[in-house]
């Protein structure tokens, strides 16, 4: 009888790990896209287009634009890649494409599928794919050289920075609480699942990132609970030279509101750095 329990009890809890397992598998896009939201009703109060993209699958994707207010043939182009839980008109984007043009570049910031009302569900391969396709429209429908374009990406979006900036080729690369790997954090938070075994979209950064040739500026809060900032270190120490880490504060999403001086004054000295923007413009900034 004793026996017949135990093996009961081993058989049940068997079964409600597989139907765990499986539950967690099935809810993946969930999780890591939290995809699904309409275009939220925030708008830049500086002058912006939207843009409809080009694609040869014909799928629908936008972008916004926002141009530098001196509107310079020869200023910068941020590709500007948002995080999950967010869509391009999400408030914590907007500060952060008003502050990027008021240093002086063009800020051009796609949708992903699945996001802002575009259909599809998203993917790595997928959203990896629209950024690609947002690169292309940059280079070929606007004009724009790869030594003009800085690759920007916050949280999920540092990740699908990685991805492409590892396949292209581009001025500067810009992360933002960038995880060095989507399954590592799986892991970590789920320990008791075989996480590497049923993820399908790894964002496996620390892999890509040593093909990424050119200058990489980190920035990352301490206080970050979403994206721990070890995470973000290996992914630094796994980078090229040349290569600069900086601490802001704020967690995982406030730093360019909670710690702009510190956050925007680091971007524009790393783009001053490395030629992409005038020495003016950080002293504009301080002031």
């Amino acid at each position: 009888m004793a026996r017949r329990i135990l093996l009961t009890i081993a058989v049940s809890a068997a079964l409600v790990y597989v139907l765990a397992v499986a539950y967690m598998a099935s809810q993946e896009t969930r999780l890591v896209f939290a995809a699904g939201n309409p275009l939220a009703q925030s708008r830049p109060a500086s002058p912006f287009e939207q843009v409809d993209l080009v694609r040869p699958d014909g799928l629908r994707q936008f972008a916004w634009i926002l141009r530098s207010p001196a509107g310079a043939d020869s200023a910068p182009w941020l590709l500007y890649l948002h995080g999950n839980r967010a869509t391009v008109a999400s408030r914590v984007n907007i500060l952060r494409y008003e502050q990027f043009r008021a240093l002086g570049l063009h800020v051009f910031a796609p949708e992903y599928r699945g996001y802002g009302g575009l259909d599809g569900s998203p993917s790595e391969a997928s959203v990896t794919q629209d950024a690609r396709h947002a690169y292309a429209h940059l280079r070929t429908s606007l004009g724009v050289p790869p030594e003009r374009i800085i690759i920007f990406g916050w949280s999920l979006g540092a990740a699908i920075a990685v991805n492409l900036a590892s396949e292209v080729d581009e001025a500067a690369v810009i992360l933002e609480g960038a995880p060095a790997s989507l399954v590592a954090i799986g892991e970590r938070n789920y320990p008791w699942l075989p996480v590497r075994l049923i993820m399908r979209n790894t964002f496996e950064s620390i892999l890509k990132v040593p093909r990424v040739g050119s200058p990489m500026l980190f920035l990352h809060s301490p206080d970050d609970q979403v994206i721990p900032i070890d995470e973000a270190r290996r992914l630094f120490a796994a980078a090229r030279e040349p290569k600069q880490f900086v601490e802001v504060a704020g967690g995982h999403t406030a730093p360019a509101d909670a710690d702009g001086e510190r956050y925007f004054g680091a971007v524009a000295s790393f783009l001053a750095a490395h030629g992409l923007l005038p020495a003016a413009a950080v002293s504009r900034h301080r002031e």
